[in-house]
């Protein structure tokens, strides 16, 4: 089941869910906005392929960079970001990442696969962002970029995988 404002506020006051910051005005009827920080990977023009394997490693053909003001992503570019709030899940909740619609309707997708946050996560969101229009896009930090979707799980699991606790 899908928590709605009244059932996230409970779980929040019972630090079963936490978020960091948290701030109120960025909870939704049936999700919470996250936020884009100035963190993001962009991917280094490389010759040949790049092999798609289960020991690929997304570092070796991005570089970090951080701006101060905005990034500009071209018609069909992908890059990553990451979320400002730090997030810790329960073993019996798990968060689903959505992009939001005003952003859609743009071309930005915001968060293009994998978008399942495992119960008993913690750490902050990367995003696959990708620009699906044919128009350049200026992506600011601090937007409330995407929106996160919680659910009651049955039973209880905790992620141990690679991406627990990660960084950009």
């Amino acid at each position: 089941m899908i928590l709605t404002k009244e059932k996230l506020i409970e779980e929040i006051k019972k630090r079963r869910i936490v978020i960091i910051p948290f701030k109120e005005e960025n909870l939704g009827p049936a999700s919470y906005d996250f936020t884009l920080s100035r963190e993001f990977r962009i991917f280094k023009k490389l010759p040949g392929v790049v092999e798609v394997r289960e020991n690929s490693e997304y570092r070796e053909i991005t570089r970090k960079i951080e701006v101060s003001d905005s990034i500009l992503i071209l018609p069909a570019e992908s890059i990553l970001g990451i979320t400002e709030e730090r997030l810790t899940l329960p073993e019996d909740i798990c968060g689903w990442i959505q992009g939001r619609s005003r952003f859609a309707r743009l071309g930005l997708m915001v968060h293009i696969t994998a978008s399942l946050i495992q119960p008993g996560s913690i750490g902050r969101q990367v995003l696959e962002i990708f620009n699906a229009s044919n128009v350049a896009l200026r992506l600011y930090p601090g937007t409330r970029i995407c929106q996160v979707i919680f659910e009651r799980c049955e039973g209880k699991a905790s992620y141990k995988g690679d991406f627990l606790d990660q960084q950009l």
